[in-house]
């Protein structure tokens, strides 16, 4: 008999970006609009969407998710709707599992839109998922985005679960992009 025990950590990176310079579609995001109902209700705003698979986990992100499945750690931030932070740089220096947050000299951490995270619908639910998602607007992170977190608080002081390094072009101002990150678990 083959016993299997493995746990899968599947990433989905999205950016969807939008021209915006009054930051109104970034407060309907913020706001918890879907991503999708925006781009079809303004058209001529939606410059387009990317996405992107894979990341490395963070030692010091995997050390605080064990706290925290086992009841260890009972007094740290979790990754909520309070504390959860999505983070940007502009780094491309290569992922390594050690680093402790996003490497740039450019870098911006934004909380959560409305009712995010999110994650599967139902404990029967064929996948198992966590969904993040933060609005960067007109003058926010104006600059390469070559680097991607998500962390519990606001600065690289907090934990980083994980850091995805991959170029995904430079946001100008009066343009808003939306982040979302999607951990499938197996």
């Amino acid at each position: 008999m083959d016993v299997k025990e493995k746990v899968g950590f599947k990433t989905e990176w999205r950016i969807y970006k939008f021209r915006d310079p009054d930051n109104a579609l970034a407060n309907m995001l913020r706001a918890g609009a879907k991503v999708e109902d925006v781009a079809r209700q303004f058209p001529e705003a939606f410059i387009g969407s990317m996405v992107e698979e894979g990341n490395i986990a963070l030692y010091e992100g995997l050390y605080l998710l064990c706290g925290l499945i086992s009841g260890i750690d009972t007094s740290s931030a979790k990754w909520d709707s309070s504390n959860a932070y999505l983070g940007v740089g502009d780094s491309n220096a290569a992922e390594s599992a050690s680093q402790t947050g996003l490497q740039g000299s450019n870098k911006t951490y934004k909380g959560m839109d409305a009712n995010y995270p999110q994650r599967a619908a139902g404990e029967s639910a064929s996948e198992q998922y966590v969904e993040w998602r933060a609005t960067f607007g007109a003058d926010e992170a104006n600059y390469a985005w070559n680097e991607f977190t998500v962390a519990n608080g606001n600065s690289d002081a907090a934990k980083n679960l994980n850091r995805k390094v991959t170029s995904k072009g430079t946001k100008a101002s009066g343009e808003t992009w939306t982040l979302s990150l999607k951990i499938t678990f197996s």
